[in-house]
């Protein structure tokens, strides 16, 4: 079987490609891949090439598929797996296979990754359990749901004292606290705020900061105040610039201006980490949620503070098999709204680029249809130059302007394969 797939060569040396996958074995299953999302750290991939700590040595004769963030059908099922899966299934895949190489599906393989129509899963991904079941509305969702897991490890990773006299914790953001999102304006951070106003352990009190007012903008437009009001939690979203001192404006949003319980950091940059850790309340819990791309990043933060105030850190970069289910249910049970995130879609044909710019794109996650050609589009903004676009159009103004499982279905049943 062919597989037309995104592969990596070295550094900034993306190839979108045609070759043969080898013969599926008993204990493998066979893929299509439907949709992938582009990730921010697959652009720190390609810019670093085999320095980064997921991808192999000798990629010039070796290379191997991008794209971690990927949903699709199974096609074929090897005999070992008969017993729980069928041709026909929907799945996820989580791309952490917990091994001490750190190599990963979307990262680390020939055969397997979102950037490709076909795929052959090894038998290590299935005996871990990264194939999971999926059965939401969308394949675009389904392409979300690493993405979400990730947010939802970091809310599983926070932890703080149970009583101040004792030295036992509780994992978990603080229930009916203060939770600041730093630099959240992204989306990831999107994703942040819709998760800490509907999952069922929420802070009483949310900040969120941002550096451009249209991006602040959009997150008022898509998370209300007035909706987070509903659940509880008192939303504020304020405009900072990189030299602002934010410490004293901020902390005064919090209860007697005591700091924050638990604070996510967005954005890997020096400044915002010691003024992060200053928002702190006594056992407060700042998140380093941004991943950067120098290894010997670095900041000032203060000791006096740990050491008298119990403020402590945590950094959580990707997660595990159970944080992926509990983000299909968020998905599947439409408690989190990963639509609101889903800004641009593109097919195969133009994901090399994509992913070289990807800074530079506007807007929120892009979805790659891996078995479609079409340019990268913003889903607000078909026009009526075609058919295709003038109905796709008149889909996503029924749903408030966000692409949804209607809209993916006729364009997967109309735009041009690949």
């Amino acid at each position: 079987m062919n597989t037309k797939a995104v592969r990596i060569y070295g550094v900034k040396d993306l190839r979108l490609e045609e070759f043969e996958l080898p013969t599926m074995k008993d204990d493998e299953i066979e893929a299509r891949i439907v949709t992938d999302s582009l990730c921010m750290s697959t652009y720190k991939v390609s810019n670093q090439g085999e320095k980064h700590k997921k991808l192999p040595n000798d990629l010039k004769n070796h290379p191997v598929i991008m794209g971690h963030e990927f949903c699709g059908v199974i096609t074929k099922v090897g005999e070992k797996w008969k017993h729980l899966y069928k041709p026909g299934d929907r799945f996820v895949a989580q791309p952490n296979l917990g091994r001490a190489d750190t190599f990963s599906l979307g990262y680390s393989f020939p055969y397997v990754g979102g950037e490709a129509t076909n795929v052959v899963i090894m038998n290590e991904a299935i005996e871990k359990g990264c194939l999971l079941p999926y059965k939401g509305e969308g394949f675009f969702e389904g392409a979300l749901v690493e993405p979400l897991s990730c947010i939802v490890a970091g809310f599983k990773a926070n932890f703080h004292l149970r009583d101040r006299n004792d030295y036992d914790h509780t994992m978990g953001i603080k229930e009916g606290g203060a939770l600041a999102i730093l630099g959240g304006t992204g989306p990831m951070g999107f994703l942040a705020i819709d998760y800490a106003i509907h999952n069922d352990r929420r802070p009483k009190h949310l900040v969120v900061t941002g550096r451009t007012q249209s991006k602040l903008d959009m997150a008022k437009r898509l998370y209300p105040v007035e909706e987070a009001a509903k659940y509880g939690v008192t939303l504020t979203y304020v405009l900072t610039a990189d030299e602002d001192d934010i410490v004293e404006e901020l902390k005064a949003l919090t209860p007697d201006a005591k700091g924050f319980d638990d604070i996510f950091l967005m954005a890997a940059k020096e400044r915002l980490v010691t003024q992060a850790e200053q928002l702190l309340a006594y056992d407060g819990c700042l998140n380093f949620f941004a991943g950067p791309a120098d290894s010997k990043f670095a900041s000032t933060i203060n000791f006096y503070n740990i050491h008298y105030n119990a403020t402590h850190f945590v950094g959580t970069s990707g997660s595990n098999t159970q944080d992926m289910k509990d983000a299909i249910a968020l998905i599947e049970n439409k408690t989190v709204n990963v639509a609101k995130i889903a800004t641009h879609i593109m097919g195969l044909n133009h994901v090399c680029e994509s992913i070289l710019n990807l800074p530079k794109m506007p807007g929120g996650k892009k979805i790659v249809y891996s078995g479609k050609e079409f340019p990268v589009t913003d889903v607000s903004a078909f026009g009526e130059n075609n058919e295709l676009e003038k109905h796709l159009k008149e889909l996503v103004d029924a749903h408030d302007g966000l692409w949804n499982a209607e809209a993916e279905q006729y364009f997967l049943e109309h735009a041009k394969d690949i």
